[in-house]
């Protein structure tokens, strides 16, 4: 008797997905983009700001920050240096913590 496969009714896990779908360049592009915006949403929150505070000192719609924030979209590098700097904050380049290969 064959054994039955589960399968999710949504299809594929998320992780069977993407790496039959993305080059590890991909993932890990996607990987640092979720860390940077997920620090920077911890930033606001810890300054206490609202997306309409953070639209007032920044001059980015809250539209735009929510979006953002959701991953809903890819944001522009002048986008995240505005509302860096608007909150005290900037980038820098650091090595990273391992390699690409290992951020799967």
């Amino acid at each position: 008797m064959n054994e039955m496969i589960k399968v999710s009714p949504l299809g594929e896990s998320w992780e069977s997905y993407r790496k039959n779908h993305f080059t590890s360049e991909e993932i890990a592009e996607n990987n640092l983009m979720a860390e940077l915006v997920g620090e920077m949403i911890q930033v606001r929150k810890d300054e206490h700001l609202s997306q309409r505070d953070l639209e007032a000192i920044s001059g980015i719609k809250q539209s735009v920050i929510a979006r953002m924030e959701s991953g809903r979209t890819d944001p522009h590098l002048s986008t995240i240096l505005k509302l860096l700097v608007s909150m005290g904050k900037t980038l820098a380049v650091v090595p990273l913590e391992a390699p690409i290969e290992q951020n799967m």
